[in-house]
């Protein structure tokens, strides 16, 4: 149950806040926890309890597991590729349906590469010219936010959005592309540091995320007035990341790989076991999937590829053809189960390495919020004021 707010206005988020908020126990370093220990405009703006949303991983997440991080005081955000109108409708529907409080927010996250002039040749419209339907759908449904990835909707786009009450997020992997971001009016700019899975650019989180942050101060969202909110991804995975990730300039942080092995998620056995035995040299980014690098558990079907066919990678994406989908057409009733199986890509960031337990998506968010609380309550004991003379 969401807990009353007891200010009109979003309070800036301190470690020494933080610290009046945990009442400790004599006998142990262990603070008991209050429910909005971890407070932040970004949790005031999406009406939400703790600064963690469910990252958009089509059949990965799946409704029921961003229904459970709703659940959970968190944002649970649906978000694939290739949407219909109808399989939107029918997504956001199941999501409610497993929502404690029917009226609890969410979000919606789609893929929205721009096509033809000097994009990727191998970018495609996954909207198939519905974007309009797919964000009227948003719209009546009551969504809280909308996330953009690989690329940015038209401006009139956010102008529906915010005229329904609706914040924008974009997501971005490298510095240069905040500047677009603000020039099409974002309410929060989500910066996704190398580590993380899926499509995912090559600027580390800790330099990311900062960098992001002091090139975000002093810019307002259009619809609130608030300063635009940086939401850090990319390697967040426990309480220690999610504390860094704050320390850093983030107001919330964008978690994928650690919910896929949540006892909801909507990820295969085959995909939740590629993560949960991952290493730390088990992962891979490679442009074969998509066109675009995407992070992904490796094989030796990917392995042969990056070591032995760069030079057709090159010649494949440069006529805008998609690697894999050239081998499987040129294989056709040829290819074997092995191959099959190896073309299916595992989306993972490299936190997989350290991700090996099942947990319900309760016990995930309240372990991330929780050890959060507790390394910046103890990074705030480490501050000294200086004596008076």
């Amino acid at each position: 149950m969401v807990s009353p707010r007891t200010s009109a206005s979003p309070p800036a988020f301190t470690c020494h806040d933080l610290a009046r908020t945990l009442a400790h126990s004599p006998e142990t370093d262990s603070p008991v926890f209050a429910t909005e220990q971890l407070r932040t405009t970004t949790t005031d703006l999406l009406k939400i309890n703790h600064p963690v949303l469910l990252a958009g991983m089509n059949v990965a997440a799946g409704p029921k597991l961003a229904a459970a991080v709703t659940n959970a005081g968190g944002l649970g955000v649906i978000g694939g590729v290739g949407y219909t109108p109808d399989m939107l409708r029918e997504q956001i529907a199941e999501l409610k349906g497993y929502l404690k409080d029917k009226n609890a927010p969410f979000g919606v996250d789609l893929l929205l590469p721009q096509v033809g002039g000097s994009a990727r040749k191998t970018n495609y419209d996954y909207t198939k010219g519905k974007l309009d339907e797919l964000v009227s759908i948003i719209i009546d449904s009551g969504a809280k936010l909308f996330v953009s990835a690989v690329g940015v909707p038209p401006k009139h786009v956010v102008e529906r959005l915010h005229k329904a009450g609706i914040l924008y997020m974009n997501m971005i992997g490298h510095p240069k592309h905040v500047q677009k971001c603000l020039d099409l009016g974002v309410d929060l700019i989500c910066a996704q540091g190398g580590e993380g899975g899926g499509h995912t650019g090559d600027v580390p989180t800790t330099i990311l995320i900062p960098s992001v942050a002091k090139l975000c101060e002093g810019k307002t969202s259009p619809m609130t007035g608030a300063p635009v909110q940086v939401i850090a991804a990319g390697g967040i995975f426990n309480g220690q990341t999610v504390a860094a990730a704050l320390m850093l300039g983030a107001s919330a942080v964008w978690v994928g790989t650690r919910f896929i092995l949540a006892d909801e998620a909507g990820a295969p056995k085959a995909h939740q076991e590629a993560v949960r035995s991952s290493g730390f040299d088990d992962n891979v980014r490679t442009i074969i999937f998509t066109g675009r690098p995407l992070r992904v558990r490796r094989n030796p079907y990917i392995e042969n590829w990056e070591t032995n066919r760069q030079n057709e990678i090159k010649e494949l994406t440069a006529k805008g053809v998609i690697p894999v989908e050239h081998d499987l057409e040129k294989l056709g009733d040829d290819i074997d189960d092995d191959t099959m199986d190896n073309a299916r890509p595992f989306l993972m960031g490299k936190a997989a390495a350290v991700v090996n337990e099942k947990k319900s998506a309760q016990a995930i968010v309240d372990e991330l919020v929780g050890d959060a609380a507790k390394w910046i309550s103890k990074g705030n004991a480490s501050i000294v004021s200086k004596p008076k003379l």
